[in-house]
């Protein structure tokens, strides 16, 4: 089981943050063999399959080049026009080839990991330039790894080529016996051919190295439980920064409730452990509105702003509970409640009639229904 740098063993899957990081760190698992042998793989089938139109051109070069008349030898400017058109020939030919090669360059990092551009991958890292890490890279498990894969490459392409040319022996040396055309357009073919049987051990090898490839990338990635427990810590926050931070929010929430409070027509209270403040207005059309309401010390503090600013104050412990308890800050009031709410308001405007000395007597027995009282 794999170990990070203190000894602890990473025994757990690597998180998505933790693929993502690695992912814009341009850290995925790659395998340079097999992209490597599609590459060859897609150029001999292009040259098998393009073969024939480039014997054309290279025949036509050949016989433009190889028969000058003396004027044209002497001349550069013609000698330059020469040069200039068999180019062109000879890109015109090997242009569909060129293209199959783009195109399989472009799609070869699909078979593992995926298109990747990553700005961190391209930065300078002088660490690099220290002898000791690169001679410890040199000799680290990785590099003899490479190392023992290089060699086992470089082995079996050899071995294929001399079965190949061995097996082929005879047609290539047939080949100075045959016209020129034909020379050509079957050399081609047995170059393409002999390529393609060059290509197996090239696939042997990706076979083995791509799922490799994988298991080192996936070895790499796993974590130990701490740090999976940090990193959840992380994403989530600390319990005591999310505290603080809930804590602003309330009173944030709290400043504007209070803040509300003056424009209330009334204070409903319990009197003591509740208090709802409420507004009401003609125009709106709509249900009285809870501007604030709190327990305890919030309450008395609502009671006191009220108090300060001349808000009508009632003490109806059981609408005010009702009214706590089924209705959200800046939401109308239930239903429910609309007669009992229409008599306190009805109250508040007799008490602002202006000129009148005697105050009416508190509306007491409000209707409140069973569903929404609360005897807390």
């Amino acid at each position: 089981m794999a170990e990070n740098e203190n000894g602890a063993q990473k025994s757990e899957q690597p998180t998505e943050k933790r693929l993502r990081e690695a992912k814009e760190k341009g850290e995925v698992a790659r395998s340079r063999e097999l992209a490597t042998a599609t590459l060859m793989l897609v150029g001999c089938g292009a040259l098998l399959g393009f073969g024939e139109a480039l014997g054309q051109a290279l025949l036509q070069i050949l016989q433009r080049c190889l028969v000058l008349p003396r004027e044209q030898l002497l001349d550069s400017h013609q000698m330059a026009q020469l040069l200039i058109d068999c180019g062109q020939i000879a890109l015109i030919a090997l242009l569909p080839i060129f293209c199959c090669l783009f195109v399989a360059a472009l799609l070869a990092p699909l078979l593992t990991g995926g298109w990747l551009f990553s700005g961190a991958s391209m930065q300078p890292k002088f660490s690099r330039l220290n002898p000791l890490s690169g001679l410890k890279r040199m000799l680290s498990a990785r590099s003899l790894a490479e190392l023992g894969k290089a060699l086992a490459k470089f082995g079996l392409v050899l071995a294929a080529s001399l079965i190949v040319l061995a097996a082929d022996r005879a047609e290539l040396l047939a080949l100075a016996k045959q016209p020129q055309p034909l020379a050509i357009n079957h050399g081609l073919k047995l170059l393409g051919q002999n390529l393609l049987w060059l290509c197996t051990p090239l696939l042997l090898i990706a076979a083995v190295d791509a799922p490799m490839q994988w298991l080192a990338q996936q070895k790499k990635m796993r974590m130990t439980r701490q740090e999976v427990k940090d990193e959840h810590k992380d994403s989530d926050g600390k319990p005591e920064v999310k505290s603080r931070i809930r804590a602003l929010q309330r009173e944030r929430a709290e400043r504007r409730m209070m803040g509300a409070v003056p424009q209330a027509d009334v204070v409903i209270s319990n009197p003591t452990h509740f208090a709802v403040a409420l507004k009401y207005d003609e125009n709106a059309g709509t249900a009285p509105l809870l501007l604030a309401k709190g327990r305890d010390l919030l309450a008395l503090k609502i009671r006191e702003i009220a108090a300060a600013h001349d808000v009508c104050q009632l003490q109806s412990p059981a609408l005010a509970r009702a009214i706590y308890y089924s209705t959200e800050l800046d939401e109308p009031i239930p239903a429910g409640l609309y007669q009992a709410v229409a008599q306190v308001l009805a109250w508040v405007y007799q008490v602002r009639r202006p000129g009148f000395d005697l105050a009416p007597p508190a509306p007491q027995n409000l209707p409140i229904p069973d569903e929404l009282r609360r005897d807390d």
